[in-house]
């Protein structure tokens, strides 16, 4: 079988190597890759973004099923182009994708479905938007790029100043390009976030074990938000009641939001959600694929084969599939380029991967292979992923492991993990 994954982050080479695990003989291609999927399959130059190519690689390739990592081919409609070719692809269509890829396509979305999320108001021009904010003079508020900006188009404003600041990003200083032409403004959710993700046919929803996800850059959930430093699973905040909840509340509701809307969604689920210290739960958002760094530390959980579950979702029966979870935690701890999600430098060479012990593996982000050399090539280079029955050793297990890998001006949170301790 020959399995085509798309994008070059850590959560494709988080998904390569649950499948290499598969008991199904499976050869893997990652577009375009990164070193470390190179050590689980072949890499293949062709952009995320290039679907013509990439459509082409897998019509001559006789790619079996393709799975789409990042939200970017999937809301440009890759699904759709695959589909009218035959070639068989898992992901939403172009028109589900904006689940992820309009906010306000989506919270509309779940407020007529009756999904709990925070309250919220859609803004197209900066002095509407400012007065609102003048009127409303609420804070903590939330601003929100509507479209996709990798994570960093969320501001939890603490001040009437950081909120306009916020709003002059999106609409006078094109920080976020077209994705903030439109903002949402919405109340800010008091509580913990998890990360619940789920699998779907568009007819049964398979909803996996909880994770937690770091966002910020610094300890303390301080400073700027990244696309994520570092996560862990299973999350204590969820226990399995709030589980039976989640689902009868969340996931249920937007399968048959699915249904009723007649939209075309195959795939992942990513439900982000606030539960708060009475555990009412709200959805903060919906993603439509695999979250990173969550992906990391969910799927080294999973007994279950994955490569079976992609099957039984190319052919309408998620149904005939049972999830199966080890008994563990784990823990991932993101290496960073020092100044993400800023500026930072780029081609550092990475040192003491060989030192790693079978206790924990090494996620490759931004890294490439340069002659005989290991180099950074992004904000997030690598995802250290520590593994015990008791979550305080998988900590310090990973931790330790950092400890022996080196880069110039390498960059990580100290405290993964800790707040469910």
């Amino acid at each position: 079988m020959n399995i085509l994954i798309i994008g070059s982050g850590g959560r494709e080479h988080a998904i390569g190597l649950a499948l290499k695990q598969s008991s199904l003989k499976t050869n893997l291609f990652f577009a375009p890759g990164n070193a470390g999927t190179s050590n689980c399959g072949k890499n293949i130059n062709i952009k995320e973004t290039q679907l013509d190519q990439l459509l082409e690689f897998a019509q001559k390739n006789n790619i079996t099923i393709t799975f789409v990592g990042p939200e970017a081919p999937l809301v440009l409609g890759i699904v759709d182009l695959f589909k009218k070719h035959n070639c068989t692809i898992i992901g939403p269509s172009k028109t589900a994708a904006q689940l992820e890829g309009s906010k306000q396509w989506s919270k509309q979305l779940m407020k007529k479905y009756n999904i709990p999320t925070a309250a919220f108001e859609t803004f197209t021009n900066f002095n509407t938007a400012k007065d609102y904010l003048l009127t409303t003079n609420t804070y903590p508020i939330v601003i929100k790029a509507d479209g996709l900006a990798a994570g960093k188009g969320v501001t939890v404003a603490q001040t009437e100043a950081e909120a306009i600041t916020a709003l002059e990003d999106c609409f006078l200083n094109n920080k976020f390009s077209t994705a903030g032409h439109k903002v949402i403004i919405e109340e800010c959710l008091v509580g913990q976030e998890a990360s619940i993700f789920a699998f779907t046919d568009g007819k049964t929803m398979l909803p996996m074990i909880p994770a937690q996800d770091h966002k910020a850059i610094y300890n303390g959930d301080k400073g700027p938000n990244t696309g994520g430093m570092g996560a862990y699973c299973p999350a204590p905040i969820v226990t399995s009641e709030l589980q039976q909840t989640i689902n009868k509340t969340i996931f249920q509701p937007l399968l048959q939001a699915f249904q009723a809307e007649n939209l075309d969604y195959t795939g992942i689920v990513f439900a982000g959600l606030m539960i708060s210290p009475s555990n009412q739960i709200n959805v903060i958002e919906f993603n439509v694929r695999f979250g990173d760094p969550e992906t990391q530390v969910v799927l080294p959980c999973l007994e279950t084969d994955l490569v079976a579950i992609f099957k039984a979702i190319t052919q309408k029966n998620l149904s005939s599939i049972q999830l199966k979870w080890k008994q563990v935690s784990t823990v991932c701890v993101v290496m960073a380029s020092g100044g993400y999600p800023g500026s930072y430098e780029k081609n550092k060479v990475i040192k003491g991967l060989d030192l790693i012990n079978n206790d924990c593996h090494i996620i490759h982000a931004g890294t490439k292979q340069t002659d005989d050399q290991l180099v950074t090539n992004g904000g997030r280079v690598l995802g250290v992923v520590g593994q015990h029955s008791e979550l305080k050793t998988a900590i310090s297990t990973t931790y330790n492991a950092v400890k022996n890998i080196t880069f110039d001006k390498a960059y990580h949170r100290t405290d993964i993990g800790f707040k469910a301790l």
